[in-house]
């Protein structure tokens, strides 16, 4: 039987998509109480199943695919540069690679120019024909307008020829900021490329089986966890040693197993799933769809490989990129301590031309994080952040910050981090982690 929190998930999901969505409205269909409806509201808004629009309010959508990644499109092209579109309609729904700025002459131009690569260019018929000629579609800037000739090229080879009113400068900005935004996702990982498909000899039992089947189908297995499922392969529970201890051999498995297993859908992130595994003991995790079918299994151990094998080699710029490529380690007073300096930039201050709140999140966030990781802990949690601001730090002002343990054993860290600009304190963070794993230094 399902948990109410994953009742209501599969609720929302049955809605017709468009369908507004409340939070009264939905606790009083499922007769749980508001804050219940909340959580999975906002669940179903991190998996794709809702989104929140301004002025307008929880909306039902369209399920997000189960790798997070939309790719940018010419059709997308078109709404992300407020662009029309002159020819080559046929080829809008192409996805778009890299754009290539037409400032060249058009035999340098040709080496740049590949495939599924939009050209950037003003009056320039040469240039948009060399684009069409070979393969690439073309986006003219400042409202100008083309020739029959390119339209119909466009048409023929099905690339679009699109027209906005942009300058090149915030054309190529707006473009460069979407295929970052694709990259980053790109690098979050998520449960679809990690857990072992039904395919691939993942263990299943029905109601129907004994406790001595589970037994032999155990092995011997410490960490075994057994999915039952019905004959049409939807997942009803979970056995594991602690529903079979002291049973008779006989008992049907109907009778122990855990109906309000946890679960876990392919599009989750594998750090999330991570800290929901250790947080409740678990090294074995069965996946389903949005119907409850089984698709397989995740265990504690894949989760944890694929968080040790996550480099920082981020394809995007994130703040938490450009904040760690600012800070510096320094001396530190003690083994249980660690140093940081940073200057300020201008992607770091508010509207106000001081620090920004988030910014010092992230500062604190990091240095937790390296002081952990240098220690052997490579996954790192923050549970809890209780920021104290007291002054505030202007552009180009050196930061000194000071990580302090209060204390760390082998499942949770908790750590007081100072930060100083011209020789006062101007903030105070407490923070709790939580320890996914730790490896050997």
């Amino acid at each position: 039987m399902a948990t109410k929190h994953e009742q209501i998930l599969a609720y929302i999901g049955s809605l017709p998509v468009g369908s507004k969505i409340s939070v009264r409205a939905v606790a009083r269909e499922q007769h749980v109480s508001e804050g219940t409806a909340y959580r999975a509201i906002k669940e179903a808004e991190t998996t794709g199943l809702v989104s929140t629009i301004e002025r307008v309010g929880t909306i039902r959508i369209e399920q997000k695919p189960l790798n997070n990644i939309d790719s940018l499109t010419f059709r997308g092209l078109l709404s992300l540069t407020d662009a029309k579109v002159l020819g080559g309609s046929a080829g809008l729904p192409k996805h778009l690679d890299k754009f290539v700025i037409g400032a060249m002459t058009p035999d340098e131009m040709l080496r740049y120019i590949t495939k599924n690569s939009v050209v950037i260019v003003g009056n320039r018929e040469d240039a948009q024909m060399l684009a069409l000629q070979n393969g690439a579609a073309v986006l003219i800037t400042g409202g100008f307008a083309t020739t029959d000739r390119v339209i119909r090229l466009g048409n023929e080879m099905e690339l679009p020829v699109m027209q906005t009113a942009h300058d090149t400068f915030t054309v190529a900005t707006m473009i460069n900021r979407a295929l970052s935004d694709q990259a980053i996702k790109q690098d979050i990982l998520t449960i679809a490329a990690i857990y072992t498909p039904l395919s691939d000899d993942v263990q299943t039992g029905a109601p129907d089986q004994t406790v001595a089947d589970f037994t032999k189908l155990r092995a011997g297995r410490n960490d075994f966890a057994l999915p039952i499922v019905t004959p049409t392969g939807r997942l009803v529970g979970m056995v594991g040693k602690k529903q079979v201890a002291g049973k008779k051999p006989s008992t049907l498995l109907e009778r122990v197993m855990s109906k309000d297993a946890i679960t876990v859908r392919p599009y989750l992130g594998v750090t999330a799933v991570g800290h929901m595994m250790q947080g409740n003991g678990l090294s074995v995790l069965p996946v389903v769809d949005d119907d409850w079918h089984l698709l397989g299994i995740v265990t504690r151990g894949a989760v944890y490989s694929a968080l040790a094998e996550l480099g920082s080699s981020s394809q995007g710029t994130t703040i938490a990129d450009s904040v760690a490529a600012a800070v510096t380690p320094a001396p530190s007073e003690s083994p249980q301590s660690a140093a940081y300096t940073l200057v300020t930039t201008p992607m770091m201050m508010n509207k106000l031309g001081t620090l920004s709140f988030g910014v010092t999140n992230e500062i604190v966030n990091y240095a937790v994080t390296h002081f952990l990781n240098a220690e052997g802990r490579r996954n790192v949690l923050i549970e809890q952040l209780s920021l104290h601001a007291f002054r505030p730090i202007q552009l180009e002002a050196t930061i000194h910050v000071t990580v302090k343990t209060l204390e760390l054993n082998s499942h949770t860290a908790v750590f007081e981090v100072a930060l100083s600009a011209d020789g006062m304190l101007a903030a105070l963070a407490l923070t709790t982690c939580q320890l996914l794993e730790r490896t050997t230094r």
